[in-house]
């Protein structure tokens, strides 16, 4: 740990458990490296002390890392490389194809590329990148409207066939493009933002989810760090960062929003746990296959999120919990409409 680290009021000594999406078996609590590269207000984090946090999260049960081409472009899945090298074997990866990225520069080019040759052609940088030789779960990160979803998967089944590829997974995809997906060759989890702050899944997502086996994997469970704490009604966000132009974080709804913070506040006290331990427990308690990848490029976040996993709720706590949850209904939109759009839109059947 780093000087003038100081541990957080909770971080659990017990194993940190295992949880299962579809066949694939992680740790209970993932760590997401998005940001090891570039923070959200565009910072750069030092390099040694990024590889320490995924060395000690290991040390701690930690074997669930989630990357993505995308991030970086390719930096991160150099970082991650890395970083689990000393114990490839006993760790899981997640990375993420679909975007339309030069594999040699990294500079990003217009709109999305799932077309199977380019797919095949990320994973080969990809395993480069990742110092290994093969990816243990890889997701399309964006469904590419141009490519219909039979023959990504088509694609993902080869790279299986070869080793290079495990398991595979879908991200922010529209309810037709996973049943078809999965019908084509069996998901094993399903990456889609997910907190308290946005229960937009719970509508139709985590049911389907539920319904075909598949595990689902919560990025951004912290709400962007909102339910941490760290956000307050005079909070403004640097020129870059995505935050700005969420309008769930702007100056008219964020005292609305703030209700959150209140209750994970009560609730961290009732429990002796800190804010972004119980929400990141509520996540967990939700369904035994969800497995939050809360990210951080701070080693005592790291240790506090870990600690999430020995926070128990009984049942009539957890009645009580969701209650207020539900109650409490956000305002604004998490993301840029264009986004958005991308998010949702369905993969062409085949022709």
């Amino acid at each position: 740990m780093g000087p003038g680290i100081v541990d957080p009021p909770r971080e659990s000594t017990e194993p940190l458990g295992r949880r299962r999406l579809g066949q694939l078996e992680v740790s209970a609590v993932g760590l997401g490296v998005q940001n090891m590269s570039r923070k959200y207000e565009t910072t750069v984090p030092n390099r040694p002390e990024m590889l320490n946090i995924i060395r000690a999260a290991f040390d701690r049960g930690v074997t669930f890392f989630d990357a993505a081409e995308a991030y970086g472009p390719h930096e991160v899945e150099r970082i991650l490389g890395e970083g689990v090298a000393p114990f490839r074997d006993k760790v899981q990866i997640a990375t993420k194809f679909g975007w339309n990225i030069d594999q040699e520069t990294g500079a990003w080019r217009p709109g999305l590329n799932s077309r199977p040759e380019h797919i095949k052609l990320v994973v080969e940088g990809m395993l480069r990148r990742l110092r290994t030789d093969r990816i243990d779960l890889l997701y399309q990160h964006r469904v590419d409207p141009q490519v219909p979803i039979e023959d990504v998967a088509g694609a993902v089944k080869e790279l299986m066939g070869e080793g290079k590829v495990l398991h595979w997974g879908l991200s922010e995809m529209g309810l037709n493009t996973l049943r078809r997906a999965h019908a084509e060759l069996p998901v094993s989890a399903v990456e889609n933002e997910y907190s308290m702050l946005w229960r937009g899944p719970e509508h139709d997502v985590i049911p389907l989810c539920e319904e075909l086996g598949i595990g689902f994997v919560p990025w951004s469970p912290l709400g962007v760090g909102f339910l941490t704490g760290a956000i307050d009604a005079n909070t403004r966000f640097a020129p870059g960062d995505i935050r700005g132009v969420e309008s769930r974080f702007s100056p008219d709804n964020l005292p609305h929003n703030l209700a959150l913070v209140d209750l994970v506040k009560r609730w961290a006290e009732r429990k002796q746990a800190t804010p972004a331990q119980i929400a990141l427990a509520w996540l967990m308690a939700r369904k035994p296959w969800i497995v939050p990848i809360p990210g951080t490029t701070q080693m005592a976040h790291m240790l506090e999120n870990n600690g999430a996993a020995a926070v128990r709720f009984t049942p009539s706590e957890l009645a009580d919990l969701n209650s207020e949850v539900a109650a409490i209904e956000t305002q604004g939109q998490r993301l840029p409409d264009a986004v958005l759009v991308l998010s949702g839109v369905e993969a062409p059947p085949r022709p």
